[in-house]
């Protein structure tokens, strides 16, 4: 039996899957403990860390008890460490040796139940081939858990941490499984789709969109990171594919369900790529929701906005504040400018026997679209065998060289030619399952050009900016004295103009330029 002293034990566990289920770390000290009393020595300390992997060797356990036997060898107090086993001290020769030096300096000695640790040739032999041992046994399971990831993204399952939006559920013969996680996953489809349609121009108006969603995460402080949002517009997950450049998964079909198409997601990344335009100010909300939309019909600057101290409270005026200007600083109630806003969006709200008009002239390009399906698919299929043509001489170019940076350029090119097959696939796909009819597909598009009026007296922020878009072709001119300069409607609406007028006619089906949407 060993000279009895005071010791310390030391216990670590490399998962959090073994702190909580396989109790890992009390086995461990079960063992120590049992060590220790058969040896005579005294427990003064336990160190455990948990769920840290063997390969590390600033763990803070660890350093907390070098800090702790530093401190006592001050003092001539020797200690011994006890270890369950090697492995428990380290999975690495280079982390091995770190940290029996640094033990060796506090003058403590290393012992354990499984193994007599020595300084002679033959102890230091055992100890470094344990060491190399469990070495090499870290480096085969990390290949080994690698090598079932990677198989499993293959067959189109995402294996990491899941992004927000989804969660995951176990489901038999398929282990675990993302699915939608509602209602964040919505919140972030609304989000995605709004930057794609141009409806948030910029990442800001996006932040601001899942800050006012109460349901979607946020920091204590009630905010959104732009890390975040710049994570949720590039994240090909959203699309519905698995894209894991540095193990060679290249736009995999996930099997989890999409909340975007690709094509949406590559209009994302186009834009995002574009020159940034100017954010949207933090200062906008429903107070002033004219701010930057209404221009000084004399400087044709946009009108800045405050709120101005009075008899009674504080009121809403809108000014310009170019300094170069004559109208710099001259205030406007908000309130006279909103109102005059509203009777002009007044006058867009259409009558039924205008709206059924359109709806007719409409329902017959619609028709005609239709009849085109066909064709359509045909020419779509015809592009991508097209395609797989270009991917495969490229396919023969990477093979027939060895530079590596025509490899690269050659493998940009076939992502590049994939992507396009990708959109392609989802037309077809989309043409094939588009069996909406027709006054499903536009009801909401009619109730919106039959009265906007009713969307931006009852609509957020985000709505009043969406009527002001949509109803009209430009910003509005504003003139002090005179009002609002007449304003210049976006299609459809000034073709609706034309069908209330007492001389207009009803025209054929190629009368209206252009149709945008698709069957």
């Amino acid at each position: 039996m060993k000279e009895a002293k005071n010791a310390v034990i030391y216990c670590r566990v490399s998962s959090d899957k073994q702190v909580k289920k396989a109790d890992g770390l009390g086995s461990q000290e079960t063992r120590c403990r049992d060590y220790a009393k058969h040896q005579g020595h005294e427990i003064v300390e336990v160190f455990r860390d948990e769920g840290i992997s063997g390969g590390l060797i600033d763990r803070p356990a660890m350093q907390e008890m070098l800090r702790y036997l530093s401190q006592r060898k001050r003092s001539n107090i020797p200690h011994v460490v006890i270890i369950d086993d090697v492995s428990r001290l380290a999975r690495g020769v280079h982390a091995h040796l770190e940290l029996r030096m640094a033990i060796d300096k506090t003058v403590a000695e290393l012992e354990s139940p499984s193994l007599e640790f020595g300084d002679d040739p033959d102890s230091q032999l055992v100890e470094n081939l344990l060491a190399s041992v469990y070495q090499h046994q870290r480096q085969k399971n990390a290949e080994q858990v690698k090598n079932r990831m990677w198989g499993r993204m293959k067959n189109g399952y995402w294996v990491f941490h899941a992004p927000p939006g989804y969660r995951y559920e176990m489901q038999q013969g398929c282990g675990r499984v993302l699915l939608r996680d509602e209602p964040v996953a919505s919140i972030i489809q609304q989000a995605l789709k709004g930057f794609a349609s141009g409806r948030f121009e910029t990442q800001f108006e996006v932040k601001r969109f899942l800050e006012m969603s109460a349901d979607f995460p946020k920091s204590p402080k009630g905010t959104v990171y732009f890390t975040r949002v710049a994570q949720i517009l590039t994240t090909p997950l959203y699309s519905g594919y698995i894209d894991y450049p540095n193990w060679d998964i290249i736009l995999q079909e996930g099997k989890h369900e999409a909340l975007i198409t690709y094509e949406e997601f590559l209009v994302i990344q186009n834009c995002m790529k574009k020159q940034a335009k100017a954010p949207m100010r933090k200062d906008i909300s429903n107070d002033f929701p004219l701010r930057g939309f209404v221009k000084c019909d004399h400087c044709d600057r946009p009108m800045t906005s405050c709120w101005t101290k009075g008899v009674g409270g504080r009121y809403p005026y809108y000014f310009c504040h170019n300094k170069q200007c004559t109208e710099y600083k001259k205030s406007i109630r908000g309130q006279a400018m909103e109102e005059q806003f509203e009777q002009i969006l007044q006058k867009t709200v259409q009558p039924a026997p205008v709206i059924n008009i359109f709806r007719t002239m409409l329902k017959e390009q619609w028709q005609n679209r239709k009849q085109h399906h066909d064709s359509n698919v045909k020419g779509w299929k015809s592009e991508i065998s097209l395609l797989d043509k270009k991917v495969g001489n490229f396919m023969d170019r990477i093979c027939s060289t060895d530079s590596p940076t025509l490899i690269n350029t050659y493998e940009n090119h076939v992502k590049k030619l994939e992507e396009q097959k990708l959109v392609l696939g989802e037309r077809i796909s989309a043409n094939d399952n588009n069996h909406e009819d027709f006054d499903k597909t536009f009801r909401t598009a009619f109730e919106f050009l039959s009265n906007p009026h009713k969307h931006w007296v009852y609509g957020d922020l985000y709505d009043k900016k969406l009527v002001q878009k949509l109803v009209f072709h430009d910003s509005l001119r504003y003139d002090r004295f005179k009002g609002f300069r007449t304003p210049t409607k976006s299609l459809p609406f000034s073709a609706l103009d034309g069908l209330t007028d007492d001389k207009s006619v009803m025209v054929g089906g190629n009368g209206f330029e252009p149709l945008t949407f698709s069957v």
